[in-house]
């Protein structure tokens, strides 16, 4: 484990959903910034960003069920709309009514299902979390565009456990690399810290549960799609080009399909825009939400830092 993947656990905290333990952090003041990892990794994946977002946002990471430090349970019925709850149950210990996102890979989806779930509701429904606007990494957006990895469409399949069970760190990293840009390849200590993570309460186990979420994707096609084309909150999606899985290919389709698209292209970047080029990632960010005229700078003296001593997380181990 690196220094920066320890000092993010030790930030960190727990809560109970559905008498499990799920990892998140809670920092800053401002406008509430939601942050949603993708498959298979964890919040960690935003570390570069973190100090930059907490200076302007309350931004709160959560690990989702079965991913990162959160808790593993190898029989429960991971699901993308679950996830969507989990984060409900979470705003709601925190006192948060409203959010805006930002979302990559699987967890654009749960981005999705959070505004389908906004869309279909009315104005007053109680338990659901207002979305304010939500910014999209590479992700499947459009089912029929996404691109899975040979090892992706294993773990779905038939013999998905036994694929999972013989994953190695060295098919892990080879996985890793062959989605970034040839010219931003992961650090190894980057793919190290993510096979850690993964490994971390047996979480090879629950590989074929939760990629149950490409099927998901075609169940719930026309509200997930319906979220992003008729969006009813402002949106922009930073795409790296370079990505086979949802790169310039769905950045395209994005901008044919969505009225006034804004889309951001990072030539060259692949399924990892915000480890592989993180100042790009950042400015095309914040220049999103200044647009919208939503962040404002409270003062150092009003900002939340990391704790020093924090004696009241719950600590793995």
């Amino acid at each position: 484990m690196s220094a920066e993947l320890d000092a993010w656990r030790k930030g960190g905290s727990f809560f109970l959903y559905r008498g499990h333990r799920i990892f998140y952090r809670d920092r800053g003041h401002g406008p509430v910034l939601l942050l949603l990892h993708g498959f298979p990794s964890s919040t960690f994946d935003f570390d570069a960003l973190w100090p930059a977002l907490v200076e302007r946002f309350r931004v709160v990471a959560c690990d989702l069920i079965g991913f990162g430090l959160s808790e593993k349970a190898p029989n429960y019925p991971y699901t993308v709309k679950d996830q969507a709850l989990l984060l409900g149950a979470l705003a709601r210990k925190l006192g948060i009514k409203s959010a805006n996102l930002f979302a990559h890979d699987y967890g654009a989806s749960v981005a999705q299902e959070l505004i389908a779930r906004m869309q279909e509701a009315a104005a007053d429904t109680e338990g659901v979390l207002r979305i304010d606007s939500v910014c999209y990494l590479n992700g499947g957006l459009f089912p029929d565009l996404h691109r899975p990895l040979l090892v992706q469409r294993l773990l779905a399949g038939r013999f998905g456990k036994f694929v999972a069970r013989f994953t190695s760190e060295r098919t892990f990293g080879k996985g890793m690399r062959d989605v970034f840009g040839k010219s931003t390849p992961p650090s190894p200590s980057w793919l190290a810290d993510g096979w850690w993570l993964l490994c971390q309460d047996n979480g090879k186990v629950v590989l074929p549960k939760l990629i149950g979420y490409m099927a998901e994707r075609q169940l719930e096609r026309a509200r997930w799609e319906k979220a992003v084309v008729e969006s009813p909150v402002p949106a922009r999606l930073i795409n790296g080009t370079a990505d086979p899985v949802s790169g310039g290919h769905l950045a395209d389709h994005y901008a044919a399909q969505v009225p006034n698209a804004d889309v951001v292209r990072l030539a060259g970047i692949g399924h990892y825009p915000h480890v592989e080029s993180p100042d790009a990632v950042l400015q095309a960010f914040l220049a999103f939400h200044e647009q919208r005229g939503a962040l404002r700078d409270e003062g150092p003296e009003s900002r939340n830092p990391e704790p020093e001593s924090p004696s009241e997380l719950i600590r793995i181990g």
